[in-house]
């Protein structure tokens, strides 16, 4: 959809309407609803991932090896430098939301970068394509253990507790061995992925929509959100703008003082920003299991990920605009 000029995902407008339904309608989603949403969620997983590696290209990626400190820049910001941001000026305030949303915006810090809309938008910037692809493939690779390390600490610190073994083993299952087969099955199936990519990415947003709605529903079922209105939703939109804005400016940095072009330095600053809300709800009912919680747990990734993707297409017009004027 577009107006005047600004395209909405159609996708942001379906999370949207999931989350709404889940609000409204909150019993056949919940688990053990009769849409046994909890089922499709679980063994949905593996096939989101099944369907990312049979998509990865490695000879895409092989094109964007060699900026080998960009790479060490994006990746050191998106699992090092989010964290220490999200720890050193949310600790302060994380008192003023409810510890399912504090935990929330950890698990932004947690993840990996996104990899489609990381690619698109640099493209329409005119930055360093293949970077950007290598990147974004690399951090959701990283990601696959970077994330429930980083989760198992940070809960581990807050008095919580993760069982680490097991959930390993759920990504393992779910996670890594859908990927692998995946590849695999590229050698048969590559062309067949290439002619129906948007049918593919529709049953992969599909399924995320579904974990979506069973977690709000069981938040719903729970009465999670009670006591909380409009103007928590509000804090963790200023919140995540925040983070955003923070993490943006921050990054501008290194790529100064490494002299990266024009190109490299959009490739750094848009993939380094983003964090993947298509890696994260999948991963979210493994890690943290089926807590009523959970809604309020993912809601930061996905406002992060609206977000995120409102302010990058500005700046990618921007951007492009830039690009043609110098031309």
């Amino acid at each position: 959809m577009t107006i005047r000029g600004f395209t909405i995902d159609g996708f942001l407008l379906a999370l949207v309407a999931v989350v709404a339904i889940a609000i409204i309608l909150p019993g056949p989603g919940a688990t053990g609803g009769i849409l046994h949403m909890n089922q499709v969620a679980t063994y949905g997983v593996g096939v989101i991932f099944f369907l990312y590696g049979l998509t990865l290209a490695p000879e895409k990626m092989k094109a964007g090896v060699k900026h080998w400190r960009l790479h060490i820049c994006v990746q050191l910001c998106t699992f090092v430098l989010f964290p220490v941001v999200v720890l050193l000026i949310g600790t302060p305030l994380k008192g003023f939301v409810p510890p399912e949303v504090w935990i929330g915006f950890f698990y932004i810090a947690a993840l990996p970068s996104t990899v489609s809309s990381s690619v698109a938008m640099t493209s329409l910037a005119h930055g360093n394509v293949p970077a950007a692809i290598f990147n974004a493939t690399l951090s959701s690779l990283i990601g696959v253990f970077a994330t429930p390390l980083l989760m198992a600490w940070f809960l581990s610190t807050s008095g919580l507790s993760m069982p680490l073994l097991p959930v390993i083993g759920k990504i393992v299952l779910l996670v890594l061995l859908p990927i692998i087969v995946g590849q695999v099955a590229r050698h048969w199936l590559a062309g067949w992925a290439g002619r129906n990519n948007k049918q593919i990415k529709l049953a992969d947003r599909a399924i995320i929509l579904a974990i979506v709605y069973n977690s709000f529903s069981d938040s719903m079922v729970e009465g999670v959100w009670q006591g909380h209105d409009a103007s928590l939703i509000i804090e963790i939109i200023v919140g995540v703008i925040a983070l955003f804005f923070i993490i943006y400016w921050l990054m501008q940095i290194p790529c100064r003082l490494f002299g990266f072009n024009r190109a490299d330095t959009i490739a750094c600053l848009f993939c380094a920003s983003k964090k993947s809300l298509a890696t994260g709800v999948p991963l979210a009912p493994i890690i943290f299991g089926t807590i009523p919680g959970l809604g309020l747990i993912i809601a930061p990734i996905m406002l992060y990920h609206f977000c995120q993707l409102v302010i990058v297409s500005v700046i990618a017009n921007r951007q492009a605009q830039l690009a043609l004027a110098e031309a």
